[in-house]
C-alpha cells in the first residue's frame, strides 16, 4: 500500500480527481486528495487559468506543502494532473521521504542541482501542447541526471488531460491504460 497525496488541475478539485482517489483507495492505497483551489473548480481552460493566476504559483506550492505536512514523514507518493503534477514533481524533490512519484500530464522544471532517488512514472498526450518533445527530452535527462528512475509513457492523439471524461481532451483508451500501468507502479512501491 503506498500513501498518496493526489493534487488537481487547473480545473480544481473536479469529480475526475475524486473518481481517480477512488480508484487508488480501491486498489488499496491510502489517499488524500487537497483541495488547492478551495472549493473553486473551472468548466473551461480560461476560467480554470484565472483562478490559477488570482491564487498565484507560491499560494498553490504552501497549500499542498501544508496538505502534505501531516503524512510526509511516512513517505508519501506524490501525484497530480498537469497542473497537480508540477506542483507534486515540486514536493516529491525536496521532500526526502518521498517514495515516487507519478505525474499524469504535468511536469516541472528541475533545478540544476536537483537530487534524488525515487522513481518516477510520467503519463502524458503524444503529442501535447504543454509538455514538447524538447521539453520533454531536457526534463528526461535532468532528470535522470538527478538520480531518479525515470518512466514515460506517450499517448498518441490523446488531448493533454485525456484522462478526465469531463473535458474535451478525454480519450477512454489511452486513460485505461495509464491508470493500469499507474496503479502497477504503485503496487511496486
Amino acid at each position: 500500500m503506498a500513501r498518496i497525496l493526489l493534487l488537481h488541475s487547473m480545473y480544481g478539485l473536479r469529480p475526475a480527481v475524486r473518481a481517480a482517489a477512488d480508484r487508488l483507495r480501491a486498489a488499496g492505497h491510502e489517499v488524500h486528495v487537497p483541495d488547492l483551489y478551495v472549493g473553486r473548480t473551472a468548466s473551461d481552460s480560461g476560467q480554470a487559468e484565472k483562478i490559477r493566476e488570482e491564487i498565484g504559483r507560491d499560494e498553490l506550492l504552501r497549500r499542498a506543502v501544508a496538505a502534505a505536512a501531516p503524512h510526509s514523514d511516512r513517505g508519501l507518493v506524490y501525484a497530480g494532473f498537469s497542473l497537480g503534477g508540477a506542483i507534486a514533481q515540486n514536493l516529491a524533490l525536496a521532500d526526502e521521504h518521498a517514495r515516487g512519484l507519478l505525474l499524469l500530464h504535468g511536469t516541472s522544471q528541475l533545478p540544476d542541482d536537483a537530487s534524488t532517488d525515487i522513481p518516477v512514472q510520467l503519463h502524458v498526450a503524444d503529442p501535447d501542447p504543454y509538455e514538447t518533445d524538447d521539453w520533454l527530452n531536457v526534463w528526461y535527462l535532468k532528470m535522470r541526471r538527478a538520480g531518479a528512475d525515470v518512466e514515460i509513457y506517450r499517448y498518441r492523439g490523446a488531448g493533454h488531460l485525456y484522462t478526465d471524461p469531463d473535458l474535451p481532451d478525454h480519450d477512454p483508451d489511452a486513460a485505461e491504460r495509464t491508470w493500469l500501468i499507474a496503479l502497477d507502479f504503485l503496487a511496486d512501491l
